[in-house]
Formats: structure tokens, sequence, C-alpha cells
């Protein structure tokens, strides 16, 4: 594909986009070299992977390919036996482990589901675990080796450790004991990588040992002491075998790297290329892109198309076509009306498919595989070169036609343009004329009339506008395939102010042929919109129609099974109830064929009719339809004070305390909860009466039980002291006992748990009292004890 049509359809801010989305430096490298490419099965194959990326996307998250480093070079060493340093060595375990992260974001949820295309690429990943792992468990940084890495390096670094500790503690001793009068300061320090303290200068003798460095002035002398100069030495003898020891750990992981090069650089190839697949799968969802249908036969067909590089919550899906009916495609309209756009659209749209992208259209849009895509746009004028706008244009059309031929996709913006109208005008019904002749697909923008016309009188050339609103003055950028545009200069220039005795002027120097043809296009376009409107007004008739005819046979359905169940269920009945009948008077009969010709008795032949007057009448009730019962209207005299009812809408009962008002309304205690109600929402119930004996004095001084009274199965405390609550429930505890009632509730209240807890006291010490709880949900919770006698 060539440059200039890359760099004039804005390819290259696209591949930028992608770069963004990459997440490693060779993904991102792979993504800018990306170029369109012509071979039908692999642009496929790539358009492919990118929807299954994007759909892995949409399922498990988006995955980072940042761990993947350029191991190529360390590799190349390796092979030829080199050994790696620490950095190295963790760029392969970083490597590593992204491959590993990355095969188990390909695990399945569910094994049945379809592989997909990236499946081969996820299974030929091979992590190898046991190398880095070991490179992992000997190297911490760039800068440090583990001392698990080996039991050797283990024991040196401890001795390192022992000896240093041996030598803070001797210098330690003299600088803060016998020599500190000879120090300049008392510390310790280090220099030339030995242990070291400040002595004056003049107190040199006093402190026997090697001079290592002097401050400026010379009035400091940093001396080792004899008594550490051993130690020292040893530590520089163990720091030897330390980074001895180090530069074999590293050989060691190097060889054990060697025998997975292979694996590693295939490895590295497949992160690199998922990380590419990946970018262009988040860059579809980005664009909210879908994939093209691809095809050999120059056909373009975009749907809902927009341009990538315009903020898509102002963009303008256009429809565009080309390839199938006609190949010219010749679009008018005035200036600033989204021409350009369209045609940017439709190849940068292009060269996106051809590259494996996916493009902002809506789902089954068809793209063409070309060879080449030629596109003329823009500004061209050239100061350097010295030429014009129009011999620009026309040096760089030269170029076109020479290389041009059927596998090609052409884009002219402004065809002609930068000249003579006449001569511009006949030079471009030429060009298009020459790349009709050789179906060249072929896109223009123009002004001239000249070729609305020609696109009109030309089979396989079609004229397409971009819609403007004269009202508003600003263009809808809606391509209209079929219909030719109109400059809409005098409307335009009406509408800013120009006084129409120019305008009337103006049109004079018009001929009446071509005002004829606009006055056409002007129907047409009056018609066009009319047809729009009343093909929407259709397509929105069919689909309520559509919508209504479902529902009906939906409901058709219904009823008809309904009427089947119901048949079916009649007819069982029926059935069945013949079958009875049949069967009694077969047995009816039996009775009376029993008795031959004695004369039966008058008693036995009462009883047969009694019994099968029994029988039909049980047949005529089942054969009768039930009447329903109605739900009775309550009164406001059916309701007492103390009587038990359920309020239907809480699902709850409760004790009426008030008589109802003139509205019906009345006050209903349930638990703790006290509230108003209407009758029509109160079912009585119909619970026992439970009575107790009253006691009664007899003359004789007698008392015997002779009188029943009634007993609530709840007292209210709420509102007492502990003192009368506690006396009041002693009472009723009593009498509810001796009515036999199994349980009782009593209402405390929440509060601030004083009554609660002085009710719970006392029933603790009473010996009829088997068990008491605070309610639950629906019986008042907290603010209610529940009861249980023995």
């Amino acid at each position: 594909m060539n440059e200039r049509a890359l760099r004039t359809l804005e390819y290259n801010k696209i591949i930028d986009q992608l770069e963004a989305l990459a997440t490693s430096s060779i993904g991102k490298e792979l993504c800018r070299n990306l170029k369109p490419s012509t071979n039908l099965s692999q642009i496929k194959q790539e358009q492919v992977e990118t929807s299954d990326a994007m759909k892995r996307i949409f399922k498990k998250g988006s995955i980072s390919f940042s761990g993947v480093k350029d191991i190529r070079a360390s590799l190349k060493r390796l092979e030829i036996g080199s050994i790696l340093n620490a950095s190295e060595l963790l760029n392969i375990c970083v490597t590593l482990e992204t491959a590993s992260k990355v095969k188990s974001y390909s695990k399945k949820e569910n094994p049945d589901v379809a592989d997909d295309s990236l499946d081969v690429l996820f299974a030929a990943l091979e992590p190898v675990h046991p190398l880095y792992s070991k490179i992992r468990t000997c190297i911490i940084s760039e800068e440090e080796i583990s001392d698990d890495a080996s039991p050797t390096l283990k024991h040196i670094r401890r001795s390192i450790k022992n000896a240093n500790d041996k030598i803070h503690s001797q210098l330690s001793s003299m600088v803060n004991g016998s020599a500190r009068t000879y120090l300049q300061d008392a510390v310790i320090t280090m220099r030339n990588g030995r242990y070291c303290i400040p002595v004056k200068a003049e107190h040199k003798g006093h402190v026997p040992g090697m001079v290592h460095d002097q401050s400026q002035t010379g009035s400091t002398l940093f001396i080792e002491p004899m008594s550490v100069v051993k130690l020292n030495n040893d530590i520089k003898e163990l720091q030897l075998k330390e980074q001895e020891e180090i530069e074999r750990i590293l050989a060691e992981l190097s060889d054990l790297a060697a025998q997975y090069t292979q694996v590693m650089q295939e490895d590295f190839e497949l992160l690199t290329k998922l990380d590419f697949i990946f970018a262009k799968g988040q860059l579809s969802i980005a664009h909210k892109a879908s994939e093209p249908i691809f095809n050999t036969d120059g056909i373009i067909e975009l749907k809902s198309s927009r341009h990538p590089l315009i903020d898509k919550n102002k963009v303008v899906p256009i429809d565009v076509r080309l390839g199938s009916d006609f190949d010219l495609l010749i679009v008018t309209g005035p200036n600033t009306g989204g021409k350009t756009v369209s045609l940017k659209t439709v190849g940068l749209l292009t060269l996106m498919g051809q590259s494996g992208l996916h493009i902002p259209a809506f789902e089954g849009s068809k793209l063409s595989v070309f060879q080449e895509i030629y596109a003329d746009i823009g500004d061209e004028q050239s100061i350097e070169q010295s030429l014009s706008t129009f011999s620009s244009h026309m040096t760089n059309i030269v170029s076109i036609l020479e290389k041009v031929d059927k596998d090609s996709l052409v884009l002219f913006d402004e065809l002609g343009a930068g000249t003579d109208p006449t001569e511009g005008a006949a030079l471009a019904i030429a060009i298009l004329s020459f790349l009709h002749n050789m179906q060249v697909r072929t896109m223009a923008t123009t002004h001239y009339s000249e070729l609305k016309v020609f696109a009109l009188s030309t089979a396989g050339v079609i004229n397409a506008s971009c819609e403007f609103d004269v009202e508003t003055l600003r263009p809808t950028y809606r391509l209209l395939i079929g219909i030719p545009g109109k400059s809409n200069a005098f409307a335009i220039s009406s509408k800013l102010g120009l006084p129409d005795y120019i305008i009337d002027e103006a049109k004079k120097h018009i001929t009446v042929q071509d005002q004829n043809f606009e006055d056409v296009i002007t129907d047409l376009e009056a018609s066009r919109k009319i047809i729009e409107k009343e093909r929407a007004e259709i397509k929105l008739y069919k689909s309520e129609i559509e919508s209504l005819k479902a529902a009906l046979t939906k409901k058709e359905e219904k009823l008809d099974q309904q009427r089947e169940t119901i048949l079916r269920e009649a007819n069982e009945k029926a059935h069945s109830i013949l079958r009875e009948a049949k069967e009694y008077a077969d047995q009816t009969i039996k009775n009376f064929n029993k008795y031959g010709k004695a004369v039966p008795s008058m008693k036995d032949m009462e009883q047969e009719r009694n019994h099968l007057r029994g029988k039909l009448s049980e047949v005529e009730k089942n054969l009768s339809m039930k009447k329903t019962t109605q739900k009775k209207k309550n009164k406001p005299t059916d309701f007492r004070i103390g009587d038990s009812v359920k309020v239907l809408s809480m699902n709850l009962t409760g004790t009426i305390s008030t008589l109802p008002n003139q509205k019906g309304d009345l006050f209903v205690q349930m638990g703790i909860l006290r509230s108003q109600v209407n009758i029509s929402d109160l079912e009585l119930i119909d619970e026992p009466v439970i009575t107790g004996p009253s006691i009664t004095k007899t003359g004789g001084g007698k008392i015997k039980m002779s009188k029943s009274y009634t007993i609530s199965p709840e007292i209210n405390l709420i509102g007492k002291t502990t003192d009368e609550a506690i006396s009041l429930l002693d009472k009723y505890i009593d009498d509810a006992y001796l009515s036999h009632l199994p349980q009782v509730r009593v209402v405390h209240g929440r509060g601030t748990g004083a009554l609660r807890n002085a009710v719970h006291n006392y029933l603790k010490k009473q010996k009829h009292v088997k068990s008491f709880r605070l309610g639950i949900f629906g019986e008042g919770e907290t603010g209610v004890t529940i009861v249980e006698f023995k």
C-alpha cells in the first residue's frame, strides 16, 4: 500500500491509538509496523483473531503483557554458551512468569465451550516453571543475590557478618575507651573497603596501625588499627569467595536456561503476538467496532459507519455503497457538508479492515480487498516546488492514472478544482470516464453541475449528496446515495442577509437549463424527505402491527390451551360420573333380579330406593356449579373492645383497643405496635374462650367455684413503673395458669430495658413457668416476652 494514501487518510493516527493499547515494548513495535494486507485469507484470519480477543476481554477482562521483556539478545548469548548477569536472568524470569499468567487466563470455565482462533496460541505457551522458580529463588533484584541461592553462599555471608561484628566490637571499645582522647570524632568509618578510625595527626603514634587516608587539611588520619587488620583481611577474602560463588550460581542458572532457549524463543514470540492481537481487540471495543465481511468483487457496503478519528459522540454515521450496482460514486453538495469526511471514512475503514482491525460500522458491513488505494484529498499546494493547488493535484492525479488498475480504490476530493470551471469540469468528466471504463472503484466529490448530469446520464455512475439544512445553515452530514446535491449558494446567501435584489440579479446569469436542473434537484429533495418520513411512519406502524399480532397470537394460544384443558377435565369428570352411575345401575338391577318371582319386602324396597336417591343427589352435586363464597362485609357493630382480629394488609394479629368511628377506623394493639386501621382491613379471629372458675362464697361460709370468666392471652405493661408492672403481672400469671392457658404474651416495650429485666427476673422465680423468651419477627421482637406454662 502506497505511503501517500496512508498519510493522506491519517492511517498513522489509528496506528498510534493501537500502539498505546499494547503493553509490551515488542507488542508496541508490532503495532507500529502494522500495514494493510492484500491477502484475503490472512485478512480473514486476523479479523477472526481480533474478534476472539474482543470476546475474551468482554468475558474475562483485559490482560497485561507488560512483563514481557525483550530477551532475544540474552537467548542468543545462551546459544553460544555465555553466562548471563542477574538482570538478564530476571528478565527471563519475569517473561516466563507472564507466560504462566497468560496461560492461566486462557483456561476455560466450561470445557464444552468451542475453541477459538487463539486457543492454539495459548496452548503453545510453555512457562517452564522449574526455570523461573529457580531464578526467583536465587535472585532478589538486579543487585542482590539471595542467601538461599546456595548453602555455600549462606555460609560465606554468615562468616562475613561475624567478622564485621568482631571488628565493630573491637573498634567500639577503642573509640569509647583508651583511644578516645586521640580521636577527632568517636566514629567508625570505611576507607578503601576497610574499617578505620579518625585519629588526630599529632597522636598517630599512640594508635599503631595502617594509614589509609587523611582529611583535606591533614589534621585527621584514617588509621586501621593493627588489632583489626587480620579481621579486615578475612572479610576481603570472604568477599572474594562470595563473588566467586555468585558467579558460579549465575553460571549454573545460565546452563539451566540454555536448555530451554528454543522454548523461551517461542514463548516470547507468542506473547508479543498475543499482546498485539489483544491491543486490536481493545481498539475494537474503544471504537465500538465490528468485524467486516470481506470480498474480492470490489463491493463496499458500510452500514452506519463512523470516522474513527472524530468524537464518537459527535460524528454522524453514514451509509455508503459502491461496487455492486455502480462503480463510480459522485458526491456533491455545499462546503462543510461532510463530503471529504465521507471520502476519508471509506478510505480509512478499508485500510483498517485490510490491517485486521475492526471498523466502526454496524454488524454486517462489507469491504473489498484492494491491491492499492489512491487518494487525492486536501490542499496539495507546494510552495517549495512553485506549484499551484491545481498543478499539485494534477501531478498526483497523473501519477495515480499511471498505476491504477481494476483492483484499486480511487478517492478524489474536489476533482478538477482550482482552474476554470468549464475546463475543470471537462477534465473531471474525462478522468472519471477513463476510470469508469477500466471498472476502477472510484469515489469523487465535486461542485460541478456537469458532473451531476454525467452521473445521471451514464450507466454504472450514480450521484450522492451530503444533506444540508438550509433553515439552520448547518449540514446534517448524512450521505444520500442516488440524489445529486445542491450548492444552495442562493439560499445560504439569503439566510445570511444578502439583499434579494442582488440574488435576483445573480439568478439572471444562470442559464435556463441550469435553473431547471436545480429545480429538479429541489423537487427530488422534497420528494425524498416526504418518502423518508412516510417510510419511517410505515416502519413504525409495521412494528406496532407485528407487536400486536404477536401478542394476539400468544393470547389465542393461551386461550386454546386453557379451553383444551377445561374440556379434557370436564370430559374426564363426566366419564367418571357416568361410569359410576352405570356401575350403580347395574348393581341395582342385579339386586332387583335376585328377588325373582318372590314379592320383595317393603322395607328392603324402601331401603334400596333411599340408597338410589342419595346416589343421584351426590351425582347432581358433582355436576352442579359451586357457588363462590363472597367475603363477608364487616359492620361497625361487629367489633367490640378486646376482640382478637387479624390485620390483613400487615398479616399480624392483635386486639381491638377502641370502637370504630364514623369512617370505620379504629385502633388495634399488635404486640408493642398500636396502629389505626379500617374495619375493611380486619378479620375477626374465632379464638376459643378460655374460662376459669370464679370463686364465690356461700351463705354457710364455704367457698365454691362456680362462675367462669375470660382471660386475655396478652398483658400490656407499657407505661407502668416496675413495681406496678410486677404487681399486675403477678395476678395475671396466676389467673392465666389457673385458666390452663398454654402460653401468654407480656408486652413491656423496648425502652431502656429496665421493665423487661424486671419482668424476666420475676419469671425466673415462678415455679409454674416452664420457659420464657423474647418475641420473634411478627410477635413484637424485643418488646415482647412469650411465657410458656408447665
